[in-house]
């Protein structure tokens, strides 16, 4: 990576990198980790309103007259009622742990870290900026001819610049030295979301096979196939058809 050479003491301008370059793979990461909270949040209200209206369609068919004319029908929805209701609620323990394992770290992340590390990087441009101002200030002097009023103001002025190049000499190595550490553990950072996300999934889709497993067990009609039922129904709606009273002008 270019962007981490260090800067030779001394001659600033020829070894300093733009900002632009520097801001790169941060700004990446920053960009990336945003868009990985939105998409997972996106995700989560998207699994909420899914369970909610499942619920809501469940009620629906209970609440229907149906259910009191034909015990059967009855049994059938009250069933897939308590299924909805036990699906939502596995989903609802399922989006919670996803929000404390995953939404919350990317949130850390980019409103905690991003900042700092943002703040550090501006530190040190200011401290560049004033490094080279000085730098300068000597160098014209350095130029000028010797005498005793230009020896004492360049005296000043590299006192002047040495506090100034130490203090951003640190802040350059403090970037040099924890910024590809920080850029290199973000695995060992996302890693633990996202194997906290797939573990809640394979707990709510292995509930899910349990109740729907359970569900039809209560609900299916015994002994038929895919293809009976599809028969049967389609003989159902032909005697609807047959009907006068939707039959064709």
């Amino acid at each position: 990576m270019s962007w981490l050479i260090p800067f030779k003491i001394g001659q600033p301008k020829k070894q300093i990198v733009s900002k632009t370059v520097s801001h790169s793979l941060e700004q990446k990461l920053e960009d990336q980790t945003k868009k990985l909270h939105k998409d997972m949040k996106k995700s989560t209200e998207a699994d909420l309103a899914m369970s909610k209206a499942a619920v809501k369609i469940s009620a629906d068919l209970l609440s229907n007259p149906l259910c009191e004319q034909d015990q059967a029908f009855l049994e059938s929805m009250t069933a897939l009622d308590t299924a909805m209701k036990r699906m939502d609620s596995f989903n609802q323990e399922k989006v919670s742990q996803n929000q404390s394992h995953s939404l919350s770290h990317f949130k850390i992340l980019y409103s905690g870290v991003f900042p700092s590390l943002n703040m550090a990087v501006k530190r040190r441009e200011q401290a560049l900026q004033d490094y080279k101002r000085l730098q300068s200030k000597v160098e014209k002097y350095e130029e000028k001819e010797k005498t005793g009023p230009v020896m004492v103001k360049l005296h000043q002025a590299r006192e002047e610049l040495r506090p100034v190049k130490d203090d951003f000499e640190a802040k350059n190595k403090q970037l040099l030295d924890e910024m590809p550490k920080f850029y290199h553990s973000r695995i060992d950072y996302f890693q633990p979301s996202f194997e906290a996300l797939i573990r809640a999934q394979v707990v709510y889709f292995t509930e899910m096979h349990k109740i729907f497993s359970e569900l039809t067990d209560q609900i299916d009609q015994a002994g038929l196939t895919d293809e009976q039922r599809k028969r049967e129904t389609e003989a159902k709606l032909n005697e609807l058809r047959a009907l006068s009273i939707v039959a064709d002008d």
